[in-house]
Protein backbone atom coordinates (compact mmCIF):
# COMPACT_ATOMS: atom_id res chain seq x y z
CA UNK A 1 0.00 0.00 0.00
CA UNK A 2 1.29 3.38 -0.80
CA UNK A 3 1.48 5.84 1.86
CA UNK A 4 -1.21 8.74 1.24
CA UNK A 5 0.49 12.46 1.43
CA UNK A 6 -1.27 14.59 3.61
CA UNK A 7 -0.56 18.56 4.18
CA UNK A 8 -1.65 19.78 7.59
CA UNK A 9 -1.19 23.65 8.49
CA UNK A 10 -0.29 24.61 12.15
CA UNK A 11 -2.06 27.93 13.00
CA UNK A 12 -2.45 30.15 15.73
CA UNK A 13 -2.08 33.17 17.38
CA UNK A 14 2.53 34.24 17.99
CA UNK A 15 4.29 32.04 20.90
CA UNK A 16 1.75 29.56 21.63
CA UNK A 17 3.82 26.84 20.73
CA UNK A 18 3.26 25.66 17.37
CA UNK A 19 7.08 25.19 16.37
CA UNK A 20 7.27 23.47 19.46
CA UNK A 21 4.64 21.11 18.79
CA UNK A 22 6.01 20.40 15.22
CA UNK A 23 9.25 20.05 16.59
CA UNK A 24 8.61 17.27 18.89
CA UNK A 25 6.61 15.36 16.79
CA UNK A 26 8.96 15.26 14.23
CA UNK A 27 12.44 15.34 15.93
CA UNK A 28 11.45 14.54 19.21
CA UNK A 29 12.84 17.36 21.18
CA UNK A 30 11.78 20.50 22.66
CA UNK A 31 13.69 24.11 21.64
CA UNK A 32 13.65 26.16 24.57
CA UNK A 33 14.77 29.17 22.45
CA UNK A 34 12.30 30.88 20.98
CA UNK A 35 12.93 32.28 16.91
CA UNK A 36 9.91 33.58 15.47
CA UNK A 37 8.44 31.77 12.37
CA UNK A 38 8.01 33.02 9.05
CA UNK A 39 7.14 30.12 7.92
CA UNK A 40 8.62 26.00 7.91
CA UNK A 41 7.61 23.07 6.89
CA UNK A 42 8.58 19.82 8.08
CA UNK A 43 8.33 16.44 6.59
CA UNK A 44 7.71 13.06 8.50
CA UNK A 45 6.39 9.38 7.89
CA UNK A 46 3.72 7.57 10.30
CA UNK A 47 1.88 5.10 10.39
CA UNK A 48 -2.01 4.46 11.35
CA UNK A 49 -3.37 0.73 11.03
CA UNK A 50 -1.46 -0.66 8.53
CA UNK A 51 -1.58 2.84 6.44
CA UNK A 52 1.62 5.29 5.68
CA UNK A 53 1.22 8.61 5.68
CA UNK A 54 3.71 11.21 4.50
CA UNK A 55 3.27 14.33 5.81
CA UNK A 56 3.74 17.95 5.30
CA UNK A 57 3.60 19.89 8.37
CA UNK A 58 3.04 23.83 7.42
CA UNK A 59 4.06 25.75 10.63
CA UNK A 60 2.72 29.11 10.09
CA UNK A 61 3.90 32.31 10.67
CA UNK A 62 1.89 33.53 13.86
CA UNK A 63 -1.20 35.40 12.86
CA UNK A 64 -3.56 38.10 14.51
CA UNK A 65 -6.79 39.19 14.37
CA UNK A 66 -5.47 41.91 11.33
CA UNK A 67 -3.87 38.63 9.34
CA UNK A 68 -4.66 38.10 6.05
CA UNK A 69 -4.39 34.44 5.52
CA UNK A 70 -2.35 34.00 2.17
CA UNK A 71 -4.82 32.24 0.03
CA UNK A 72 -2.10 28.96 0.19
CA UNK A 73 -3.52 28.12 3.55
CA UNK A 74 -6.42 27.07 1.75
CA UNK A 75 -4.51 24.92 -1.13
CA UNK A 76 -3.37 21.91 -1.11
CA UNK A 77 -3.99 21.88 3.07
CA UNK A 78 -6.02 18.49 4.21
CA UNK A 79 -6.83 19.29 7.62
CA UNK A 80 -5.52 22.53 10.23
CA UNK A 81 -4.26 21.91 14.02
CA UNK A 82 -5.20 25.25 15.69
CA UNK A 83 -3.52 26.20 18.60
CA UNK A 84 -3.71 28.64 21.37
CA UNK A 85 -2.05 28.97 25.38
CA UNK A 86 -3.62 27.95 28.04
CA UNK A 87 -2.05 31.10 29.31
CA UNK A 88 -3.15 33.83 26.68
CA UNK A 89 -6.70 34.48 26.66
CA UNK A 90 -5.93 36.84 23.35
CA UNK A 91 -4.50 33.32 21.80
CA UNK A 92 -7.91 31.93 22.79
CA UNK A 93 -9.78 35.35 21.07
CA UNK A 94 -7.48 34.62 17.81
CA UNK A 95 -7.86 30.75 17.23
CA UNK A 96 -11.74 31.68 16.70
CA UNK A 97 -11.24 34.51 14.19
CA UNK A 98 -8.70 32.43 12.02
CA UNK A 99 -11.16 29.53 12.56
CA UNK A 100 -13.81 31.86 10.63
CA UNK A 101 -11.20 33.03 8.10
CA UNK A 102 -10.46 29.52 7.18
CA UNK A 103 -13.92 28.52 6.79
CA UNK A 104 -14.66 31.50 4.49
CA UNK A 105 -11.64 31.29 2.52
CA UNK A 106 -12.16 27.30 2.16
CA UNK A 107 -15.94 28.36 1.81
CA UNK A 108 -16.89 25.29 3.51
CA UNK A 109 -18.96 24.52 6.52
CA UNK A 110 -16.86 22.52 7.73
CA UNK A 111 -13.07 21.99 7.38
CA UNK A 112 -11.00 19.24 9.34
CA UNK A 113 -9.48 20.73 12.40
CA UNK A 114 -7.72 19.69 15.64
CA UNK A 115 -8.17 22.53 18.77
CA UNK A 116 -5.02 22.48 20.91
CA UNK A 117 -4.68 24.08 24.12
CA UNK A 118 -1.06 24.03 24.56
CA UNK A 119 1.34 24.88 27.70
CA UNK A 120 -0.29 22.37 29.65
CA UNK A 121 2.94 22.33 32.12
CA UNK A 122 2.08 25.82 32.57
CA UNK A 123 -0.94 24.89 34.77
CA UNK A 124 -0.24 27.63 37.44
CA UNK A 125 -0.34 30.51 34.38
CA UNK A 126 -3.96 28.99 33.21
CA UNK A 127 -6.51 31.29 32.55
CA UNK A 128 -8.17 29.72 29.80
CA UNK A 129 -10.37 26.58 31.21
CA UNK A 130 -10.71 23.09 29.60
CA UNK A 131 -14.09 23.35 29.48
CA UNK A 132 -13.89 26.66 27.47
CA UNK A 133 -11.55 25.12 25.10
CA UNK A 134 -13.64 21.54 24.86
CA UNK A 135 -16.87 24.34 24.55
CA UNK A 136 -15.24 26.05 21.69
CA UNK A 137 -14.18 22.54 19.86
CA UNK A 138 -17.79 21.36 20.27
CA UNK A 139 -19.04 24.06 18.74
CA UNK A 140 -16.83 23.11 15.55
CA UNK A 141 -17.58 19.79 15.65
CA UNK A 142 -13.98 19.06 16.45
CA UNK A 143 -11.67 17.36 18.44
CA UNK A 144 -9.82 19.27 21.03
CA UNK A 145 -6.56 18.23 23.11
CA UNK A 146 -4.73 19.45 25.37
CA UNK A 147 -0.87 19.48 25.06
CA UNK A 148 3.05 19.96 26.58
CA UNK A 149 5.38 20.52 23.59
CA UNK A 150 8.28 21.21 26.54
CA UNK A 151 6.96 17.39 28.37
CA UNK A 152 5.81 15.87 24.93
CA UNK A 153 2.45 15.30 26.11
CA UNK A 154 0.05 14.49 23.37
CA UNK A 155 1.68 15.50 21.05
CA UNK A 156 1.69 11.99 18.67
CA UNK A 157 -2.13 12.43 19.25
CA UNK A 158 -2.56 15.07 17.95
CA UNK A 159 -1.39 15.05 14.43
CA UNK A 160 -2.50 10.86 14.42
CA UNK A 161 -5.83 12.32 15.36
CA UNK A 162 -5.76 15.10 12.72
CA UNK A 163 -4.91 12.38 9.72
CA UNK A 164 -7.97 10.60 11.31
CA UNK A 165 -10.32 13.48 10.90
CA UNK A 166 -8.80 14.15 7.63
CA UNK A 167 -9.86 10.45 6.53
CA UNK A 168 -13.10 10.31 7.73
CA UNK A 169 -13.51 14.23 6.04
CA UNK A 170 -12.65 12.11 2.90
CA UNK A 171 -15.46 9.90 2.86
CA UNK A 172 -13.02 6.91 4.83
CA UNK A 173 -14.22 5.06 7.38
CA UNK A 174 -12.08 5.11 10.11
CA UNK A 175 -12.53 3.79 13.67
CA UNK A 176 -11.74 7.20 15.78
CA UNK A 177 -9.54 6.32 18.02
CA UNK A 178 -9.03 8.60 21.62
CA UNK A 179 -6.81 7.85 24.13
CA UNK A 180 -6.40 9.45 27.52
CA UNK A 181 -4.83 12.62 26.01
CA UNK A 182 -8.18 14.01 24.54
CA UNK A 183 -10.87 15.31 26.43
CA UNK A 184 -14.09 14.16 25.90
Amino acid sequence: MLPKQRKIAIMGYRSVGKSSLSIQFVEGQFVDTYDPTIENTFVKTTKIKNQEYDLKLVDTAGQDEYSILPIQYSMDIHGYVLVYSITSPKSFKIIQIIYDKLLDMAGKVHVPVVLVGNKKDLDMDRVVTQMEGQKLADSWKSVFFESSAKQNECIADIFHTMLMEIEKANGNTVVQEYNKCSIL
